[in-house]
């Protein structure tokens, strides 16, 4: 792990909408829409006779063609007009989808192109293993991709990106964007109070949380605020009680982890801050915790768990009564899963994606104690590992996220 260098220019925040930021010219929302998307013609041409599939009723017909890949959609779309309804708009499909419960996860990664620097998000179908592209996010073009922060709520198919940094000048954003997948869109959102980068976030209670990271005038900051992702506004919590940019963050048990992480030459240990939303109160994190958090953290079984970046790339598990780290049961990390690399998980499958953007899918089982008197669990993994396509050679996660298709 590495301290991000931060310069002390003193470059103004750039907010968007400003004239000085420029928006990606590949954002552009369609002024015009086709009449065939409208729902009342598809119940003409079925009145007519039209069936989506000839010799099945409609819903067995619905219930095949819903579970078409993303990336066979344009071919589709030619075979008749009915299925041109179904395939060309998105929100109509994914409405559909969750009406008739089709939920599934789809594994979002935020990546960047190593030479050149330009992101984009890339989506991994877990049914069908197979990838499609998001329309690309409303922001300005030169941007550091780690600077961000991604959170996402995986039920209701929503992820946000918060933050991020201008990489030509070092200048931190303040910006906030909307994703929802059932309209395959980005929103901008109210910015949030304080411009930052590095940070750390959470979700807890459906409430987004921000703390920490690096600003403008200040190397580091110790500011916090929440935002409802119903009513979009920020609003200001207590203060960390020191400055501090982040490396990684979780919540666990309703409150939200974060830490700074180990940094080279590795003599001074890792500052860690836990933040409880009901006292609105933050403490130490304890030393256990922090000096033990070498990697990126999934919650999962209640359990906070590490893919270590160190120690042979072993997934273990944090002991709260012991304030200790186990090692899990199971082979290390794949070897063509190469650092960096990002995680997220659902239910007990784990995701790393690493560099290149090959993807470790973990499944994590938990394991009986030995005896009665022995009240610990301990956990094993199993993992598989999904190929990624030729054309994600020079592509590097920056984030992972999950949302329920």
């Amino acid at each position: 792990m590495q301290r991000v260098r931060i310069s002390s220019h003193q470059a103004p925040v750039h907010k968007l909408g400003d004239s000085q930021m420029t928006l990606s010219p590949k954002f552009k929302l369609a002024a015009i829409q086709s009449s065939l998307l409208h729902p009342c013609l598809d119940l003409e041409l079925y009145q007519k006779g039209k069936l989506l599939i000839p010799g099945l009723p409609d819903d067995i017909a619905l219930n095949c063609l819903l579970r078409v890949p993303v990336l066979r959609h344009p071919p589709c779309r030619v075979v008749c007009k009915r299925w041109y309804l179904l395939f060309s708009s998105k929100d109509r499909f994914f409405t559909l989808r969750k009406e008739l419960g089709f939920r599934v996860p789809w594994l979002f990664v935020f990546a960047f192109h190593k030479c050149t620097g330009k992101i984009q998000w890339q989506v991994l179908d877990l049914t069908h293993l197979s990838w499609h592209a998001l329309p690309p996010m409303p922001c300005k073009d030169k941007v550091c991709p780690h600077g961000f922060r991604c959170i996402s709520i995986p039920s209701e198919g929503t992820l946000f990106v918060c933050g991020g940094m201008v990489s030509d000048v070092d200048c931190p954003l303040n910006m906030v964007l909307k994703y929802e997948m059932e309209k395959n869109h980005w929103t901008v959102m109210k910015k949030m109070n304080t411009a930052r980068a590095f940070f750390s976030s959470g979700i807890i209670d459906g409430l987004i949380y921000v703390a920490g990271g690096n600003s403008t005038d200040l190397f580091e900051l110790n500011s916090a605020e929440v935002m409802d992702p119903d009513k979009g506004i920020w609003s200001p919590i207590a203060n960390m009680g020191t400055n501090m940019a982040s490396y990684d963050s979780a919540v666990l048990n309703g409150k939200l982890l974060v830490t700074e992480g180990w940094f080279w030459p590795f003599y001074v240990a890792p500052r860690g801050q836990v933040y409880d939303p009901k006292t609105d109160n933050w403490e130490s994190m304890a030393s256990g915790l922090r000096e033990g958090w070498t990697g990126s953290s999934i919650v999962v079984f209640g359990h906070l768990f590490v893919v270590s970046e160190h120690e042979s790339t072993k997934l273990k598990v944090y002991d709260t009564d012991t304030d200790s780290w186990d090692p899990v049961q199971g082979p290390p990390l794949p070897a063509q899963i190469c650092k960096p690399f990002s995680v997220n998980c659902t239910d007990s499958r784990i995701f790393v994606v690493g560099r290149n953007l090959h993807v470790a899918v973990g499944d994590i089982s938990r394991l009986n104690p030995g005896s009665k008197s022995e009240k610990k669990w301990s956990f094993s993994v199993r993992w598989q590992v999904v190929d990624a396509p030729e054309a994600f050679s020079d592509l590097t996660p920056s984030s992972a996220q999950v949302l329920i298709a």
